[in-house]
């Protein structure tokens, strides 16, 4: 793997992180459409997508070869529910006005990941990364008392996407053929509610929201599948290192849009709990890189 290979995979990853970064701009012109009938139409144009590039790129049988494995494609009907849950509390969590919670979880959750890894998988953390952890619980403590409830958007978000990220890990598949097969399993589900809602006065194609908005729903199936594409790209030929710092690309560029652009609350009170969790981030984001480092020293 050459330099020019690497350089490539790093603008990739920054590309797919920016992007979903910059999804509540879109979800947000979508405002008018159910939250439901966004999800239905991700999942249906996101399945047309992927099936004809895993198609074109594997041959007409991936899907059989998953599919022949019964606790692999088992472990798969439950991701792809996780991420369904996920998707649609992200995207209502938007259009209520949310952004800047929806942001909150995307922070926390590698630090949920951590703790499933601890719970699950027998991981061991170390010092700095409890204390990082005991940052984002204090964190979310604080934020709490401030909203005067849990912060359930947040913590739904980042609980749904560890759960997600830990079958993932346990179902040995390739990251799109598994995105493949998830919106298979949801795809008739998906279809079926977008015709419910064509019935119901809730639908697009049928004299509901105008061309813009259905060339709106078309395109989501796109932005959910190509970030993905190029993360899967991106891993294989950049550090773990350089991606997880990435992905807090995605969250800080939701909470700017958040607090700038859609102008939510977000008052000193709430900002402390905040400044609290970023704390705990920096010290769990400086530890793996100073690990890594010295790794990379001692097997130089």
């Amino acid at each position: 793997m050459n330099a020019d290979t690497d350089r490539r995979g790093l603008w990739i990853a920054v590309a797919s992180f920016v992007l979903w970064g910059l999804m509540p701009l879109y979800w947000h012109l979508l405002k008018a459409v159910p939250s439901l009938q966004i999800v239905a139409h991700r999942v249906v144009w996101s399945t047309l997508l992927v099936a004809a590039w895993l198609g074109w790129t594997l041959g007409r049988h991936w899907l059989r070869e998953v599919l022949r494995q019964p606790r692999k494609a088992a472990m798969l009907g439950v991701s792809g529910a996780l991420i369904a849950f996920n998707w649609g509390l992200y995207i209502w969590a938007v259009n209520a006005g949310h952004v800047i919670e929806t942001s909150l979880g995307y922070f926390i959750g590698p630090l949920v990941s951590v703790m499933l890894g601890v719970v699950f998988l027998g991981e061991r953390l170390r010092t700095a990364q409890w204390i990082a952890i005991a940052f984002a619980f204090a964190g979310v403590a604080w934020l709490t008392f401030d909203y005067g409830r849990p912060p359930l958007i947040a913590i739904g978000l980042a609980v749904s996407f560890a759960l997600y990220g830990l079958i993932r890990k346990l179902v040995a598949v390739e990251a799109v053929t598994g995105l493949g097969v998830e919106n298979v399993y949801l795809f008739v589900p998906a279809l079926a509610l977008m015709f419910w809602g064509e019935t119901h006065g809730q639908g697009s194609f049928i004299g509901g929201w105008g061309l813009g908005t259905a060339l709106l729903l078309l395109t989501a199936g796109a932005l959910t599948a190509l970030p993905l594409i190029g993360f899967a790209y991106a891993v294989r030929r950049v550090s773990l290192t350089a991606i997880g710092l990435l992905q807090y690309v995605a969250p800080t560029l939701q909470f700017l849009i958040g607090v700038l652009i859609l102008r939510e609350p977000f008052n000193a009170e709430r900002a402390i709990g905040f400044i609290i969790i970023w704390v705990g981030l920096m010290i769990f984001a400086g530890e793996g890189v100073l690990r890594s480092r010295r790794v990379g020293l001692a097997t130089a």
